[in-house]
């Protein structure tokens, strides 16, 4: 598939059937992860699969919303990826500091579409959740207390008949300049 025609296939898909992922398939969705680019090569990320139906669940519990119908396609999902943001290389973190750039976000965010990208090429749907209790959360996944999960990615297939929506964006006009503001 080219590039593009994959960028537009992938979405925030809120709609699973119950059919377990293979795990050969989730390791190619971490590995296009695992080889995103980041500041000073730092890597600040660690996976943490959740696929084991019991604690997916309780996972899934902590991210509806206030009104209970925020999130609640994240139960029908079989895998849950947590994204946990470790310490970056030190001129990673002092250039961010004088530049007043959180790099170990930006490289999470791109570490995150690689991953959504590559299950959209196996057949699979996505959704990043940034709405979760992370306390909790990490909690349920042994995660210390000194570190934060920025982002949790929903996987699996999706039910036949699911399309594709079209991709509501600025006009490229509206969204593009050359040379200059």
């Amino acid at each position: 598939m080219k590039l593009l025609d994959l960028i537009i296939k992938r979405q925030s898909d809120r709609a699973y059937i119950d059919k377990m992922v293979d795990r050969d398939i989730i390791d190619r969705c971490l590995e296009a992860a695992r080889l995103a680019p980041s500041a000073s090569n730092s890597q600040p990320w660690t996976f943490v699969v959740i696929d084991d139906p019991a604690l997916k669940n309780q996972v899934a519990d902590k991210t509806v919303g206030p009104l209970k119908s925020f999130n609640k396609f994240v139960s029908q999902a079989p895998v849950i990826v947590a994204i946990v943001m470790e310490k970056p290389k030190l001129i990673t973190e002092a250039g961010g500091r004088i530049k007043k750039k959180e790099y170990p976000l930006i490289d999470i965010g791109i570490a995150a579409e690689h991953f959504c990208l590559q299950a959209a090429e196996e057949g699979l749907g996505t959704c990043m959740l940034g709405w979760f209790n992370e306390k909790s959360v990490k909690k349920l996944i042994n995660v210390p207390n000194n570190k934060n999960i920025p982002l949790l990615i929903t996987l699996g297939y999706t039910p036949n008949g699911y399309r594709t929506r079209k991709k509501i964006r600025k006009e490229f006009n509206n969204a593009v300049r050359y040379n200059s503001y």
